[in-house]
């Protein structure tokens, strides 16, 4: 079987949809790197959550910050709630699973920290219960949607973020918000510690 048109027309629509996104996304990830920035050099923290391959995402955004993108600087605080499993499961088996951020925010989120909250998919209570836990301790909200996901926008306040993808099919968003999330990194390093020789 030949598999090339496959390949070649999801490459197309990858294209097409980053072609189409700049201009939307560009200002936004810019505004979203700002507030991170500002968050950083206040010594605040950015907060990372996400299901599934959203939570893989969350912890890419992280382990970017706590290492290294593509220079070597101090590490960075940033922590993602999906990473603790026992935690996780825990809060899951005896509370709810809707709580399984929201009651880790309480613990850990503080006024003036960041709370990024990545969802490709449809709307999930979890998360929208942490962006509300988020907003009621005074943390800034950088949400990364896509436009089937109605349920977070509707509580975005106006000093929120929220990046949003117009594509439908879910590979499509996450690509975008692979691109977003190597784009904050990049942004936050030369902000904090200025340009440098990517060769």
């Amino acid at each position: 079987m030949d598999y090339y048109p496959i390949i070649a027309q999801s490459f197309q629509d990858t294209m097409e949809t980053i072609a189409m996104s700049v201009d939307d996304l560009a200002g936004v990830i810019a505004q979203g790197s700002q507030l991170m920035t500002s968050a950083l050099l206040s010594d605040r923290k950015i907060i990372v959550c996400g299901n599934g391959i959203d939570a893989a995402l969350a912890q890419l955004f992280v382990c970017n910050l706590l290492n290294r993108f593509e220079q070597d600087r101090p590490a960075l605080p940033a922590l993602s709630l999906t990473m603790d499993s026992a935690s996780v499961t825990a809060i899951a088996q005896t509370s709810a699973f809707n709580d399984i951020y929201s009651r880790q925010l309480r613990a850990l989120g503080q006024a003036d920290d960041v709370l990024l909250c990545i969802n490709s998919g449809e709307g999930a209570s979890n998360l929208l219960r942490a962006v509300q836990t988020a907003q009621e301790r005074s943390m800034a909200v950088i949400a990364m949607t896509s436009v089937k996901d109605t349920m977070l926008s509707a509580v975005m306040r106006p000093e929120d973020v929220e990046l949003q993808v117009n594509a439908t099919r879910q590979a499509r968003v996450v690509e975008i918000h692979t691109m977003a999330i190597h784009s904050f990194c990049e942004l936050i390093d030369h902000s904090l510690f200025g340009s440098y020789n990517q060769e």
